[in-house]
């Protein structure tokens, strides 16, 4: 494959690393952002070890250390307060990295800052609609005002509710869950722990009222986010709606408030002053498993990743780790066919494609293990930290050439 100019649809976490991992191989790409502006908004994301190193090697690590609060342990604690389960997130000594937590709009600063020092061009207001038309060895697509551009390949990196998805699935529609989580970020003095006799971040089960989160954020730990999921009733009511909603957050207030009396105080606390700005919700969806991530049954010129992709529970908080995986590898699968000029790239997407697919149902299965430990009738049972290393540890270097060499 000779070299490619590559376009990227979205501009946000995936888009933008994915812009910077095919500027490292040599490769020029474009992003085109649907919005006027950088996007600016959600809470804070978690990080952890596997995802950590492939931004490392994009000199991404380093300038989003100093925005983001480092931590090891997730810690879960049952409605007796008792500490049932602790759920490795990071680990300096045995991965080389903590776990970290950062404002998604930090990271997506510094994830700009690289870009343009590399001189890769990301143009907003341009709204994907669909692919004219895709031969042997470039795509044409359309934007909604009419304007058309071609490339060599288009990634769709345009997530959970992507555009381009539907080049390849025109019939697929994310699945709403029925479930909406509510966050709210609030300072840490807030929480009155006096003693430390809680360790952070916290998850507060309870039989009745479900889970309440508490995790800490910014550099300093001087902020924490709290959470919980809600029960929505009645058919997705679309995002124009969930937009409406998200305007007006009192309700959202009222129910991270609902039931505190039965958690301990901790939580009572944390919600004692919320300010409804600094609160977000957002609704849960989830893909099917997909038969293709590129259009392997035409020329391969169109791909996607991420949640784009597949959607991931938030069970142990992998979701956008395993989208920058795909990020990294996606990039050094187009390197590596570049470095051997070879001409078999639907092959090559086709490996990458099992082996992430492998991985995403490792984690699946992963989460549906956190979930069975974390209901109350097993917290008794099984107090063993899981084997995780090999979610950890991956080489993803080693990762591509599997793929591009079709071991």
């Amino acid at each position: 494959m000779s070299s490619p100019q590559v376009a990227i649809i979205g501009a946000g976490l995936s888009g933008l690393a994915l812009a910077l991992a095919l500027h490292q191989q040599g490769i020029q790409s474009t992003a085109y952002e649907q919005q006027s502006a950088p996007l600016d908004i959600g809470g804070a994301i978690m990080l952890s070890p596997n995802s950590l190193r492939a931004l490392d090697k994009l000199g991404v690590f380093e300038r989003m250390l100093p925005k983001s609060y480092k931590f090891q342990d997730l810690y879960f604690y049952s409605q007796d307060d008792e500490l049932v389960d602790v759920f490795e997130f990071g680990n300096q000594e045995r991965y080389g990295y903590s776990g970290i937590r950062v404002y998604r709009f930090e990271l997506i600063n510094v994830l700009l800052d690289l870009v343009r020092e590399a001189g890769i061009k990301v143009e907003y207001g341009r709204k994907f609609e669909s692919i004219v038309s895709e031969t042997e060895d470039s795509v044409t697509w359309r934007f909604v005002d009419g304007s058309e551009e071609t490339a060599s390949l288009l990634v769709g990196a345009d997530g959970i509710h992507s555009h381009v998805r539907k080049y390849l699935h025109p019939d697929l529609e994310p699945k709403f869950t029925n479930m909406i989580g509510v966050t709210a970020a609030v300072p840490a003095k807030q929480l009155k722990l006096e003693n430390n006799e809680y360790k952070l971040p916290a998850t507060f089960m309870h039989d009745k009222r479900g889970a309440f989160v508490i995790a800490p954020q910014l550099a300093d730990g001087s902020e924490v986010l709290i959470g919980k999921q809600k029960v929505f009733v009645g058919e997705d009511p679309g995002r124009e709606a969930w937009k409406a909603m998200n305007s007006d957050k009192t309700w959202c207030v009222d129910f991270l408030r609902e039931g505190n009396e039965d958690f301990p105080a901790i939580v009572a606390n944390s919600t004692s002053e919320i300010s409804p700005k600094r609160v977000n919700l957002w609704p849960f969806y989830l893909l099917p498993k997909l038969e293709t991530w590129a259009s392997s049954d035409k020329h391969g010129r169109v791909a996607i990743l991420g949640d784009a992709a597949h959607a991931i529970p938030p069970t142990a908080g992998q979701g956008v780790n395993q989208a920058f995986e795909d990020v990294y590898t996606f990039a050094g699968v187009l390197g590596q066919l570049k470095e051997k000029n070879s001409e078999g790239l639907s092959d090559a997407l086709g490996r990458w494609q099992k082996g992430r697919q492998e991985r995403v149902d490792k984690i699946i299965e992963l989460n549906n293990e956190i979930n069975k430990r974390r209901m109350p009738k097993q917290a008794d049972v099984e107090t063993k930290p899981f084997d995780i290393d090999w979610l950890y540890s991956v080489d993803l270097d080693e990762m591509v050439r599997d793929f591009v060499g079709g071991n």
